[in-house]
């Protein structure tokens, strides 16, 4: 049983005729069961709950009149996974790429409990079902799970790709189980052989309907391509260097998949009349901006769907604009709540105040400091990235600059090692780079890829 709690980190006190607000809401998932604690809480719908300093309200959803942390029987949905592989002409090039695409699907496939409905997709310039033999999702069992093994065995490359065929018919094999936690593994090793157009119109089709994370072996996809899938299916998107390392990739998103519990959690965020959201981003556990998928509630609130959850912690950078009062004044800047079925779980409050002193309206907090430097950096690694490519040196180089600077500052050691592959770091401190010459393609295709990943905020 999961339940939720946020807290804000904010510096609430504004000078005089200022009105930009900026917060970075924390939300922790708990297991409750796992951790075996007793967690209690006011009830988040409850009329009469009160808000705590912190803003905590945790409470599981579906049963109104249960204490937090207390068990709701048949809470959790169940689990619908689709296993989506290039079968394209390309794969077969080297041949390890197909034979290791064969071995991850099984593997995959192995690790789906009983009971799970999942599905495989041969992708080329058309979808097909591998496995089963009609477009419904099939239940996890010993046999079901040895009939998939062999259908996928007889897999071989041929034709073209086409992914946003491939993105419909698993929305289309989600919608035979529609109670479930929907999830898809799409990997790829090459480019996308529909028009931008085609793609954009199977995505908007597929919004909601599933998560989905992209994986692209070798070096002939394109990053910015997954990525699109991935973010607007609510996924992530990675580089896998080698085929061989398909299998343990595969069998890692199934267990993460696997893990979460709680299913439609979306982020409201109210906001009072005259004022504005200017922006709404997950910053952790990577950059993610929420803006275009936000859904009107009613003129003053907006809800931003953030997938499936498991246990643990997501953070949000929310910027937004309120009419400057007087000095001494304070007003509520925005609510935000966590959504969960459609039912507030847990929420926070945002606040502005005015003041003269300088001192406290100068003021930065930490965590929103840390955190505008990370959606900074993942700019400045793909502009960066595109200037190169571009052939203007100067902006890739002050841009490279600027990220090595950031990541340096943040202790991102991992962020480091990446751009170093790239550019000769002098100075990280003052971001004083030189641009490599004999820079690997996969070498420039993971720092893109990882330019989203963040560090936690030191606290």
């Amino acid at each position: 049983m999961i339940t939720f709690n946020c807290e804000v980190s904010q510096n609430e006190f504004l000078a005089e005729g200022v009105g930009e607000v900026h917060a970075v809401i924390t939300v922790t998932a708990r297991d409750e069961a796992a951790a075996g604690a007793d967690a209690t809480g006011p009830n988040a719908t409850d009329p009469n709950a009160t808000m705590t300093a912190r803003g905590v309200f945790a409470r599981p959803r579906g049963d109104a009149g249960r204490p937090a942390g207390a068990a709701v029987p048949g809470d959790a949905p169940g689990a619908a996974e689709v296993i989506i592989l290039d079968c394209s002409g390309s794969m077969e090039y080297p041949q390890s790429k197909i034979i290791e695409a064969r071995r991850a699907a099984r593997a995959a496939i192995d690790a789906l409990p009983d009971g799970v409905a999942f599905a495989v997709v041969e992708g080329t310039e058309q979808a097909r079902v591998v496995y089963p033999e009609r477009r419904v999702l099939v239940t996890a069992t010993a046999q079901t799970r040895a009939e998939a093994g062999r259908a996928v065995a007889r897999l071989r490359p041929h034709g073209g790709t086409s992914m946003g065929r491939w993105l419909r018919l698993t929305a289309q094999l989600m919608a035979s189980r529609p109670d479930a936690i929907h999830h898809a593994i799409l990997l790829t090793d090459g480019q996308n052989g529909e028009s931008a157009k085609a793609l954009e119109a199977a995505l908007a089709a597929c919004e909601g309907a599933f998560q989905c994370d992209c994986r692209g072996v070798g070096d002939d996809w394109r990053v910015d391509e997954l990525r699109q899938i991935s973010t607007r299916l609510l996924g992530t998107v990675s580089l896998l260097r080698e085929p061989a390392q398909m299998a343990d990739d595969f069998r890692a998103l199934i267990a993460k998949a696997l893990a979460r519990g709680v299913a439609d959690v979306a982020l409201r965020v109210w906001t009072p009349k005259g004022s504005t959201t200017r922006f709404l981003r997950q910053v952790s556990p990577e950059v993610d901006d929420l803006m275009p998928r936000a859904v009107e509630v009613n003129p003053f609130t907006r809800d931003h769907p953030t997938g499936a959850w498991a246990a643990g912690t997501r953070e949000y950078h929310l910027c937004v604009d309120v009419p400057p009062a007087d000095v001494g004044d304070e007003r509520l800047a925005a609510r935000v709540s966590l959504v969960v079925g459609g039912e507030v779980v847990t929420q926070a409050r945002v606040r502005a105040v005015w003041t003269e002193d300088a001192e406290l309206s100068t003021r930065i907090d930490g965590v929103v400091a840390h955190y505008s430097g990370q959606a900074e950096l993942a700019r400045a690694v793909q502009d960066g990235l595109a200037a190169r490519r571009a052939g203007d040196e100067d902006s890739a180089v002050t841009l490279l600059g600027q990220a090595a600077r950031i990541a340096a500052a943040a202790d991102d050691g991992a962020m480091l090692d990446r751009l170093g592959k790239v550019i000769e770091i002098d100075d990280p401190v003052t971001g004083s780079v030189r641009l490599r010459r004999d820079v690997e393609k996969l070498d420039e295709m993971d720092l893109d890829a990882g330019s989203t990943l963040t560090v936690p905020a030191k606290r």
